[in-house]
Formats: structure tokens, C-alpha cells, sequence
């Protein structure tokens, strides 16, 4: 069975240690504090007191710590030891950060994998965790039953900035919402009515948005916006009536005031009739001197 590194020891990191030991990996361990390791030590981890190694001492290296910027200066610290190794990130970042420690690694000898762990803690270690993967597909075959240890993964293709990128969409959807949840509560609280009270009807709102979004898919990427049903003229109507209602409550509209920016450049643009899907080309910012960038669609 192929031995296992951990660096990092936060709650997610603890929580990789604990899976992969219950599934019987030997696991070693490395934190910049070793206090944080102590759970997992007492549970059979192996301490490690540097990165170096750590990397040494598994078959394949996982990575989970704040960001890319402490992933890139703890692999750095490792320094050669990473040459001929496999390490697997799991720390959140952006798609070029993530494309920037595969050059790292590469450039140190070793292999790279990048993931972008979806789901809590305490669904580690079941196939409950959602864990999406990017990078060379043969290091994913390779380490599959390590990563089947942590819970259900998923290959997104050879871009080692992919998997960061789903997250990063998701995220962006996560708190949108919850920020439009928040705003929506303000918005309702300032005409006398209780959280508890808007709450059931929210959550009729979140039971239409999934057909809603499978046909906003669907038309971005066929680039069909005809035969609409909710045209961006309406739509337009309906956001300033919500900006002012929301300036009326007291309530910061600024999210709302950007998103009335950008259907009404589609109206000026003469796209009034078309369905609201088109209005996603206004979000578009090309840098000055540019056209607006034009999106190719992979599937993997």
C-alpha cells in the first residue's frame, strides 16, 4: 500500500490524515506548528519536522494549507526532495495559481495534481466529499486509490488550473447566493417582515432557479438567445425596481446597481428581445485595447 504525506494539519488537513489512516495508509505528517499534528500522531501518524522530509518519507504527498502562496513556499522549502515525487494540492486558490505550482513542481523534478476539495470536513473520508482533480491524467490513475480513500473524485482534464476553476465558479454561484439571501432579508426586514416569514418563499425561489439554469447553460453555450421568455427588456425593469426598493429600505444596491450595468448595455447593445442568457456577454471586461474575449467551450 503506497505510504502517504500530509502537510498541513488544519481542520481539512487533520481530516485527510484521519481518512487515510482509518483506511490503514501509513501516513506522515508535517505542520509548521507541530501541536496542530497532535490528534493525528496519537491516532498513528508519523511526524516529520520538515518538509523535505516529509516528502521522502510517501509515495505521493498531499498538500492543504491556506493558499498558494504558503503551497508554493512550503514546496519550495522541500527544494529537491520533490524530484521523481507526486504531490496533490488541496488548498483553494486561482486557476493561474494553481497552473503557477505545477511549473513549480515541474521545475523541481516532481509530478503535480491539483484539487479543489467541494464539500466540508466531517465529509471526509465518505462518499459524500466531493474532490475534483486536474492535472496529468496518469498520476490521477496512479493515486485513484488514495483519493477513493478521501471520498468521490473527479478527473476534469490535463489543465492543472481546471479543477481550480470549477471551484472557483462554484464558489462564485455559492456566494452570490448567499449574499443575495442576506440582501434579500435586509430588503425584508426593512418593511416589517421576519426572516422566518420571507424563508419558505425563498425557498420556493431556489426550487424554480434549476430549470432556470439548465436553459441558461444550454443557450450560452448553443449561443441561442431567441425566442425568449424572459427577455433582457423586462429584466431590465424589474432590477431598477429593485435598486430603488433596495435604496428605499436603507439597503446597499450596489450589486444590484452592477448587475442593472450589465443588462442595460445589452439593451444598448440591441438586445432587448433576446432571452436573459445573452446578457453574460456584458460581464466580459477585455483588457484596454482588446476585443472582448470569445470562450471555447471543452468538454472532458
Amino acid at each position: 500500500m503506497t505510504a502517504v504525506t500530509v502537510l498541513g494539519q488544519g481542520p481539512m488537513g487533520r481530516a485527510l490524515t484521519a481518512a487515510l489512516l482509518d483506511a490503514g495508509y501509513r501516513t506522515t505528517v508535517w505542520n509548521r506548528t507541530e501541536a496542530n499534528a497532535r490528534e493525528m500522531l496519537a491516532r498513528g501518524a508519523i511526524w516529520a519536522p520538515s518538509p523535505a522530509e516529509a516528502v521522502a518519507a510517501g509515495g505521493v504527498t498531499l498538500i492543504n494549507v491556506v493558499d498558494h502562496d504558503v503551497v508554493d513556499a512550503v514546496l519550495e522549502t522541500a527544494g529537491r526532495a520533490l524530484a521523481g515525487a507526486t504531490v496533490i494540492g488541496l488548498s483553494s486558490d486561482t486557476p493561474d495559481r494553481a497552473r503557477q505550482t505545477a511549473e513549480l513542481v515541474d521545475g523541481l523534478g516532481g509530478r503535480y495534481l491539483d484539487g479543489a476539495i467541494m464539500t466540508p470536513t466531517d465529509t471526509i473520508g465518505t462518499p459524500d466529499a466531493r474532490i475534483l482533480l486536474a492535472g496529468p491524467q496518469a498520476v490521477y490513475d496512479t493515486y485513484h486509490p488514495v483519493l477513493d480513500a478521501l471520498g468521490t473524485s473527479t478527473w476534469l482534464g490535463e489543465d492543472p488550473g481546471r479543477a481550480a476553476a470549477f471551484d472557483m465558479s462554484l464558489l462564485d454561484l455559492f456566494w452570490t447566493a448567499v449574499s443575495g439571501f442576506e440582501h434579500a432579508l435586509m430588503m425584508a426586514a426593512a418593511n416589517g417582515i421576519a426572516p422566518r416569514e420571507l424563508l419558505p418563499h425563498a425557498l420556493g425561489i431556489v426550487d424554480i432557479l434549476a430549470p432556470v439554469f439548465i436553459e441558461i447553460a444550454e443557450r450560452i453555450e448553443e449561443d441561442r438567445h431567441d425566442d425568449a421568455s424572459a427577455p433582457v427588456s423586462s429584466t431590465a425593469a424589474s432590477v431598477r425596481h429593485l435598486v430603488n426598493a433596495s435604496r428605499d429600505a436603507g439597503v446597499d444596491a450596489g450589486a444590484l446597481e452592477a448587475f442593472s450595468g450589465y443588462v442595460d448595455a445589452a439593451v444598448a447593445a440591441g438586445h432587448g428581445a433576446d432571452e436573459i442568457s445573452r446578457i453574460t456577454a456584458e460581464m466580459v471586461q477585455p483588457a484596454a485595447g482588446s476585443p472582448t474575449r470569445k470562450f471555447r467551450w471543452q468538454h472532458v
